[in-house]
This record gives C-alpha cells, structure tokens and sequence, in this order.
C-alpha cells in the first residue's frame, strides 16, 4: 500500500536562492519556487490502518521547507566552493569570485550540491529520520523536489 502527497495541492513549498558551481547556466545565484512530492509505501497498521497519517507527513515536510524559505542554500560539502568564514558571514569563493551574504540569510547544508537530485535526497532522509519514531511499517519514502511545475529529481530511501 502507498500514500502520495501532491505538493502543489498540499501546498508543501518553499522559495530558496541556490547555486550550481561552474554549471553554465546555474552557475550564478538565482532562484526557484520548490514543489515537495511525497509517495511512502508500506503495511497498514495501528488503530486507524494507516500507512502513515497524511497529517504528520505533511507538518514533518511542511517544518523542512520552512526551513529552507526565502534563504540561500549553501551546500557545505561542495569541492568547487572555498569557505573562509561560517561564523557571523558566510563568505567563500569559487574561482576568482567571492561571495559574502549575511549568515541569516543563508541555509547551510551538509550537501554535497543544491540540486533538485541532491534536495530530494536530503527531504527524503530527513522526512525519514522523522517518521521512523512513529510506530509505522515504512518500506520506502520517495521525495521528489521540482523547480517548478513539470521539472524536478526524486530520491526514493528504501527501509530494510
């Protein structure tokens, strides 16, 4: 059995500024207006039969894109990106540019890049981390992340 969320219906959103180093297009900071899909298989169980309760899923993914609303995503683990400061400024640099953006502004992530691939991986793991103190039967979860409507990348985590 599996449940789906539709984003765009559930309204499970966020509006977040990012960049892809040395990508030719992305490669400068802009921005997208997020879409966060949700499919998660497993048994029926509890009182109700419940795969898992819509609403729990939906507060857990509507907390994570909160998170991530109107801030730049920085993804920590990237090899292009030099940082020199993670303190009061997130300051770095790629090649001969350099960037300081107040750290506020910012959402530091232990990824390896900001793409939808990658952000999928990230709401999927996170979503699980989540719902596994439930008492649930979750075989997998799969998150899809779009940059719009008709354009995104989705991760499925499956459970063993």
């Amino acid at each position: 059995m599996k449940i789906v969320i539709n984003g765009i219906h559930a309204n499970l959103r966020f509006s977040a500024a990012h960049l892809i180093p040395e990508h030719e297009s992305c490669g400068v900071i802009h921005g997208h207006s997020y879409i966060v899909d949700v499919v998660i298989e497993g048994e029926r169980s509890g009182k109700f039969g419940f795969v898992v309760d819509f609403k729990k899923v939906k507060a857990i993914v509507r907390g994570i894109c909160k998170k991530l609303d109107h801030r730049v995503l920085i993804p920590l683990k990237n090899p292009e990106m030099n940082f020199k400061n993670l303190e009061d400024a997130v300051e770095f640099s790629i090649g001969s540019k350099e960037y300081k953006l107040p750290l506020e502004d910012c959402r530091l992530l232990d990824l390896r890049s900001t793409s939808a691939e990658d952000l999928s991986e990230f709401f999927a793991k996170e979503l699980y981390r989540k719902l596994e103190k439930l008492d649930n039967n979750i075989s997998s979860i799969q998150v899809g992340v779009n940059e719009g409507i008709g354009q995104g990348a989705y991760f499925t985590k499956k459970v063993e």
